[in-house]
């Protein structure tokens, strides 16, 4: 919000002392996280109304040791500063006198700077030295390793657009926040269009004087080339660093410093406000109600309210407006707990002392954005921590119940809610009396507890047990009554039955014969009374009558109390249905507005990864914008990652937009061709720009073409005896010139099954003497077709897989084409290494005339080649997980990982063309993710050791191997399983941040490691293949399979030779 709205805002409602005193408050509960409405006001009072010098009492209450650091470390490369975003600037109650004063508290205890690690603190320090100190660390500080994104590539296709899709923005170095928060803008069609088509008369620009009015020029203009080339571009992303250097050069001066991601938006909105200014009401530029970001982005609310009796009524305006998640289930808790505020009691004498209020939106924009504080600072420990607590919200939501011109209903419901909900916390009472039966600490449910005292009286004593002739009471004796069962008389019980088994010389003894002493050693009871006690609490004496008076009592009372407490329930269930369909009214139904984006934070509150969730109307669908990377998503992904609870990420931001606004919703009929429509309607030195942007691509694509072309390829040496699998091996994803052709690839498949074609060919003995070699040839191709054809048919066990004895079952069991299974198989019997005899020679060559037969139209060769490929392609996938699991049994993680990822990314190619195609994948993944785990113990142990030479160790696996295995994984389609194991990893090293027995160097390093670890998509990852290794024939192979996956079954190590 600017100074002018709020004067404008000001000077149309009355605001009291209370009001200020009662904003200075909110303001204080913001930055230190206290809620005690008492201890704030003791602060302040302390304080005599300096916000600065309440901050300092109330910090130094909570931390007996006083800080020493002006400057709150941080990891260099946290995203977007977020150890701030726990203080979000307040848009509504800030006044110009004292925000200045905020701004300077934020600043001193959550300033940018990785590096200063302590110095003094003083109150008085100004924020222009606090801003140099941080400014000059800031300018030495290391930048985070990556990939160039536009260069190595290893797949020029990666680089282009595919057709009308949205484009992604790159990463320059920790501006995830400005990718996600400039693609939810860009997508609104009314805010494209005002960018695109800003213009500035002459005279407005030879009268720019003010170094902010040329700034803000520039950086309009800046943005105008990008989204000119976000709808334009051939490219799959474009590079936003020009408008992004002016946002950082603006933050790097004195009196304009960077708190956190929440003040670059504002900041970000406030030039587009200032730059729009300029364009109109040129005559008055005080008046902003023409400004299209104001009536874009901004609304205004009216806050009436009692504060000490005295009643008080002020208009303010807004641009995002704060909501506070703890506390709330959802946005609409949210939204009522921030309208209404203690409470007010119109009733109330001016002697009263009460405080409350009530906020209605009088004017909503067409734009409403809502800023979530999942940020809060922590006094004890002296720093800012992210609320991770579950919040969740709707795609529709109406604002009729929050609107002004609502209140008179809506307050009337609100007075039935809470009648309604008194209703309901009696009743939550009573149902407590029965589910928390008792008088001591410890209780039960009083239903349960009939129903042990139940089951205790129609319990039976064994048989042979005590009764009522054991009992203590002479037979000539009337008989005793039932007895409760306490301590005492279970002692005499128990002496009894050890009495029942003494010899029958000590049993006739006289009376008053004293008894022995026994040895101390002995047991209070002997072993042959013990097996007397029964083995469940039984009643020892009572009569028939009694117990079924008992029993039916019991059972009548458990009856009674279940349905009292099922009527309760009842009721509770009922008032609080109620309560939800309170607002259901059509008539508070008529201003709904849709979500349109959802900016997301993962990690912690001093470091993390931004991206977006953004509703596309034209594709009836939400789309995921992460950095480069656009990729269609769902409402299911969304509420997973953006409604917190269940891990790291949650939303900070929701943008909503006004449903029954057509100018500012995606047309549904756009489609495909709307941005090339809007591109046809740009200025012409806008359609240059992405010409000339285009055209360098092009240059950029033949400059990469001609460097691949001119490398040799490396061919690495192998002898005769490995060479055969050398090709079969190399698999389809390397480049053409190291690529065996056609003949060798499907030729070393008929070579590595020379040993079964031999045995074939042996079987036709009587068919060649008796009838040629035609007939040989005819009866060896159908008898070996029926036993492959049978092998692709059996049932595959965990410890077999026929596809890995010969190339025709997988085909077969794939469907490969008949032409194609034909040709291999006679191909299989040309081989030249059939050369054993006069018979093999001779069919060898028959086979070979018949292959120069088949010509192009008979088999579609290109087919035929890439069914060789896919099959060479299976047998390196098996080769690599194969070796994975013995080198994880080995516990050597590094290689195994190295031969899973592999293996998995392999895999997952052969999969996208059918199920049968490939290894197991869930049997990789599951490996893939033991031995990520297993490393990141192993990389996590050695960097808290302390030890430069481990802590360099640790970094290195975790740079060179768990990043970027991470970063596959998680762009790829990922499990939950993988999704689950990947943030146990992700929470182990965050919980490292701030330890305060954590060495100040190692603090620094987990600062330039997280955001890689967080920040999954601003990286290209080029997978390195393993080295090569080889099966000789495959038999070996099988053997292999059946002996590695009967050691992972049974947990035993074992090594192939």
């Amino acid at each position: 919000m600017t100074a002018e709205l709020q004067a404008e805002a000001v000077e149309r409602g009355t605001q009291s002392p209370g009001a200020d005193c009662q904003m200075l408050l909110n303001q204080l509960r913001e930055i230190t996280g206290i809620q005690d409405p008492s201890c704030l006001h003791n602060a302040l009072k302390a304080a005599n109304g300096d916000l600065t010098e309440a901050v300092t009492i109330l910090t130094e209450e909570q931390v007996k040791e006083p800080v020493q650091d002006a400057v709150a470390a941080e990891p260099s490369n946290g995203e977007g500063s977020a150890a701030g975003k726990g203080l979000q600037t307040d848009v509504i109650d800030l006044a110009p006198d004292n925000k200045d004063d905020l701004q300077a508290v934020i600043a001193l205890s959550l300033m940018e700077s990785p590096k200063v690690q302590t110095a003094e603190r003083d109150a008085n320090r100004s924020v222009n030295m606090a801003h140099e100190t941080s400014a000059a660390e800031n300018k030495n500080r290391s930048k985070r390793k990556r990939c160039e994104v536009w260069g190595e590539s290893p797949n020029q296709n990666n680089w282009r657009r595919v057709d009308d899709w949205p484009v992604g923005l790159k990463n320059i170095g920790n501006t995830c926040w400005f990718s996600a928060v400039i693609q939810s803008l860009f997508q609104l069609p009314e805010f494209r269009r005002l960018v695109l088509g800003y213009t500035l008369p002459q005279s407005v620009l030879e009268n720019c004087r003010s170094r902010n009015e040329k700034r803000n020029i520039a950086f309009m203009q800046e943005l105008q080339c990008l989204f000119a080339l976000m709808l334009g571009t051939h490219r799959r992303f474009v590079d936003p660093t020009a408008a992004l250097e002016l946002l950082r050069e603006a933050f790097r001066t004195a009196e304009e410093q960077q708190q956190d991601v929440s003040e670059f938006t504002h900041k970000l909105l406030d030039w587009l406000e200032d730059a729009f200014q300029l364009a109109v009401n040129v005559n008055s530029p005080g008046d902003k109600s023409e400004n299209p970001m104001v009536q874009l982005f901004y609304g205004t609310f009216l806050t009436e309210g009692i504060h000490e009796g005295k009643t008080f009524s002020k208009i303010e305006a807004f641009g995002q407006y704060p909501l506070q998640v703890n506390g709330y289930r959802d946005l609409t808790e949210c939204l009522e707990g921030a309208m209404v505020e203690g409470e007010i009691d119109e009733k109330a004498t001016t002697q009263s002392v009460k405080y409350g209020q009530e906020r209605w939106f009088t004017k909503l924009p067409p734009v409403l954005t809502f800023e979530l504080s999942r940020f809060e600072f922590n006094q004890s420990l002296g720093q800012p921590e992210k609320i991770h607590t579950k919040l969740e919200f709707p795609q529709i939501i109406y604002m009729d119940r929050y609107l002004y011109s609502s209140k008179e209903a809506i307050q009337k419901k609100r007075e039935e809610i809470r009648l309604l909900k008194e209703q309901i916390a009696v009743l939550q009472e009573k149902l407590e009396r029965y589910m928390q039966y008792g008088s001591g600490p410890t209780r039960f449910p009083l239903p349960d507890m009939l129903q042990y005292v139940l089951e205790f009286v129609t319990a039976k004593l064994p048989a042979d047990g005590p009764s009522t002739q054991e009992s203590p009471v002479a037979p000539s004796e009337p008989q005793a009554e039932p007895r409760v069962l306490d301590g005492p008389l279970l002692q005499n019980s128990a002496l009894k039955m050890e009495d029942a088994e003494k010899p029958e010389d000590a049993a006739s003894a006289p009376a008053d014969t004293p008894p022995q002493p026994e040895p101390v050693s002995k047991p209070v009871h002997s072993s042959a009374s013990l097996t007397r006690v029964p083995e469940r609490p039984a009643p020892h004496v009572a009569t028939e009558e009694e117990m079924s008076l008992v029993r039916t009592c019991l059972q009548r009372w458990r009856s009674e109390i279940e349905q009292d407490i099922q009527d309760l329930k009842d009721s509770i269930a009922r008032i609080s249905q109620s309560i939800e369909k309170m607002y259901c009214d059509p008539v508070l139904r008529q201003v709904p507005y849709r979500l349109h984006a959802v900016l997301v934070h993962e990690g912690q509150a001093n470091a993390g990864h931004y991206w977006a969730y953004i509703y596309d109307q034209p594709r009836k669908s939400w789309l995921k914008y992460n950095d480069i990377s656009v990729t269609e998503s769902s409402w299911e992904e969304l509420e997973r990652d953006s409604f917190g609870g269940l891990k790291n990420a949650s939303a900070y931001c929701l943008m909503y937009i006004k449903d029954k606004m057509p100018r500012y919703v995606a047309d549904d009929d756009a489609g495909a061709g709307q941005f090339q429509k809007e591109v046809e309607d740009l200025p012409p030195e806008l359609k240059h720009y992405i010409q000339e942007d285009n055209w360098r691509l092009e240059q950029e694509v033949e400059e990469w073409e001609g460097e691949q072309s001119c490398k040799i390829p490396q061919i690495e040496p192998s002898s005769a005896s490995e060479s055969q699998d050398f090709f079969s091996e190399s698999g389809p994803d390397q480049p053409s010139a190291c690529e065996p052709d056609l003949h060798s690839l499907s030729s070393q498949h008929a070579m590595m099954a020379k040993e079964q074609t031999a045995q074939a060919i042996a079987n036709t003995a009587d068919a060649y003497e008796k009838n040629g070699v035609e007939a040989a040839l005819c009866k060896a191709f159908r008898e070996e077709y029926s036993r492959l054809y049978l092998l692709a048919k059996e049932t595959p066990t965990p410890q077999s897989d026929p596809r890995l004895q010969h190339v025709l079952v997988y085909f077969l069991q794939n469907k490969a084409p008949k032409r194609v299974v034909e040709r291999t198989l006679l191909e299989q019997f040309a081989d030249k290494n059939l050369s054993y005899d006069e018979r093999s020679i001779s069919i060898m060559k028959v086979a070979q005339a018949k292959l120069k037969e088949i010509g192009p139209d008979d088999v579609d060769m290109e087919e035929y080649k890439k069914w060789h490929e896919d099959y060479s392609l299976f047998r390196k996938v098996s080769v690599y997980l194969l070796t994975g699991l013995e080198l994880y049994q080995n516990r050597k993680y590094q290689e195994a990982l190295t031969y899973l990822v592999y293996a998995y990314q392999s895999n997952t190619t052969l999969l996208r063309k059918g199920p049968n195609r490939g290894a197991d994948e869930s049997l990789i993944a599951l490996y893939r993710r033991k031995c990520l785990l297993k490393l990141n113990d192993v990389a996590a142990a050695l960097f808290i050791s302390s030890d430069e030479a481990h802590v360099a160790d640790g970094v290195s696996i975790l740079n060179e191997l768990i990043i970027p295995c991470m970063h596959l994984i998680i762009n790829n389609d990922i499990s939950q399983d993988d999704l689950d194991a990947i943030e146990i990893m992700r929470n182990r090293w965050c919980s490292y941040l701030g330890q305060e027995d954590m060495d100040a160097t190692l603090q620094m390093k987990l600062g330039e490691l997280l955001p890689r670890l967080l920040d999954c998509s601003a990286e290209v990852i080029v997978l390195k293949e393993p080295p090569k290794i080889r099966p000789n024939s495959p038999y070996d192979l099988c053997s292999r399979f059946a002996a590695v996956m009967e050691s992972i079954h049974e947990a035993s190590t074992v090594t192939v030779k």
